[in-house]
């Protein structure tokens, strides 16, 4: 495929394979972009800024309508090329696919519901002849950075919203998963989206990334992806608004009083979800001593249950790392804390990119699964006896995305509420739940903004005051 910028669909000499990370094969190519080709599109962006801040409500709104119709047209294309492109089976694909139709049809929605407020500016003295109001307007270009593992909707979270509150966009899709992205490109242009409007520049983040995020026309930075790459950003972008999701290590609490047959379910599905290679995957489960055994059989019962293999295959479970390098990556924190004194109680395999899913027990602080982002498909069971002490060991980690808890007991549900430090807490359900229209962000090194369409339009805009003295 080739890339999109100024309205033109732009092909280069230098090639980036894209492969399909279960068996390295070749799926497509895109442009190898670089520098210049970022000028271009910042320069086309700002022409589509204009554009898109004069059209009405009414046009946005209808553009985003429409291409959510086209994405339902084309939802089995979209589906299979997520699956061939990333590491997501068929079936999950599928799922984002419609999460992705629903976000844009979210943010049409949300572009009338666009609201500013009177202000009483009589309630101060000297003021009594003074009237009116706030709007919201939109803060120019937006550079959008998304990572590979939803290759798809999280791409329709940056473009839905930033396109429904009058802004233009320069896109970079992960380097390895652009593809998905660059379909949503061509059903928005289809859909009549102004050429200008939107760029996407595929490439190295290496060699383009700095040219983007450091632009002052760019007025704000949307990134996904890991920590340390978002504190390099925020060191070469200067003054501009910035929305970053940036990962977790999600805990979640199982009290003995819960119903456990669906806390099992759940966590395995949290834990194993995308080859875990999820934000909000289940990470840590903190099992009350009392139900702890039980649990545990249940878990690795149920996790050896799954199937790994190729991600087109309608019975496969679980599917590939995105790539050979990660899944090396993942066995070595898993033996590390083995020799560190871990029991691996299945799994701690692989062969090739396929990484089986793999329950730890008895982690050592300190290890990197116990602290760190492990993004495959690992998880660890931890024994507690309080509500009090699962909630310290969750919050005792750099990240705060999302936690969970099963219980039966509003009291205790309530006391987690309070005291777990994440951006979102789920009850009776594992951390890895989302719907499109909540916010979605963290604490700590989770991230700084919220995402989710109405939360992003604010993030996008600016509120500009109005006063009339009469």
């Amino acid at each position: 495929m080739k890339m999109l910028i100024n309205g033109k669909w732009v092909d280069k000499p230098e090639k980036i394979n894209i492969v399909n990370p279960y068996d390295d094969t070749l799926v497509d190519t895109v442009p190898a972009g670089t520098e210049d080709d970022v000028e271009k599109a910042i320069e086309s962006a700002v022409e589509g800024f204009i554009i898109n801040r004069d059209l009405p409500v009414h046009r946005r709104i209808s553009i985003l309508k429409k291409t959510a119709e086209i994405m339902e047209s084309r939802f089995d294309e979209l589906a299979k090329t997520i699956a061939t492109e990333g590491s997501k089976t068929i079936k999950e694909a599928r799922k984002e696919v419609g999460r992705a139709i629903n976000t844009i049809t979210i943010s049409a929605e949300e572009a009338r519901r666009l609201n500013g407020e009177t202000i009483p500016f009589d309630s101060a003295e000297g003021s009594e002849n003074r009237v009116g109001y706030y709007y919201r307007f939109p803060i120019g270009i937006i550079a959008a950075i998304t990572p590979f593992n939803d290759p798809l909707n999280l791409v329709a979270h940056k473009l839905g919203p930033a396109i429904a509150g009058g802004n233009s966009v320069v896109l970079k899709p992960a380097t390895v998963t652009p593809l998905s992205a660059l379909k949503l490109a061509e059903c928005l242009l289809e859909a009549g989206l102004p050429e200008k409007v939107l760029s996407v520049v595929t490439g190295y983040g290496n060699k383009i990334g700095d040219a983007l995020v450091s632009d002052d026309r760019v007025r704000m930075i949307s990134f996904t992806g890991g920590v340390e790459a978002g504190e390099e950003i925020m060191k070469k972008i200067g003054l501009k608004k910035v929305g970053m999701e940036l990962g977790s290590n999600s805990p979640v609490i199982v009290m003995n009083d819960c119903d456990l047959d669906p806390a099992v379910e759940s966590c395995v599905s949290g834990a194993f979800w995308a080859v875990g290679q999820n934000c909000i995957g289940v990470q840590r489960i903190y099992i009350h001593e009392d139900i702890y055994d039980e649990f545990k059989n249940q878990f690795v019962a149920r996790t050896k249950q799954y199937k790994t293999g190729f991600q087109l295959d309608e019975e496969t479970d679980m599917g590939p790392m995105i790539n050979e390098k990660e899944a090396i990556r993942v066995i070595k924190w898993v033996d590390e804390a083995v020799e560190m004194g871990a029991a691996c109680l299945t799994g701690g395999t692989r062969e090739g990119s396929l990484v089986q899913p793999t329950v730890m027990e008895n982690m050592p602080p300190g290890a990197k699964l116990d602290c760190q982002e492990i993004f495959g498909p690992v998880v660890t069971l931890y024994k507690v006896s309080t509500l009090d002490e699962a909630i310290e060991k969750s919050n005792a980690v750099n990240y705060g995305l999302h936690g969970a808890i099963f219980t039966s007991n509003v009291n205790h549900a309530f006391h987690a509420i309070k005291h777990m430090d994440v951006g979102g807490i789920i009850i009776n359900d594992s951390t890895d739940y989302r719907v499109d229209l909540m916010p979605f962000g963290g604490v700590k090194n989770s991230g700084l903004g919220r995402e989710g369409i109405k939360f992003s339009l604010q993030e996008m805009t600016e509120p500009k005051v109005v006063c009339f003295n009469l």
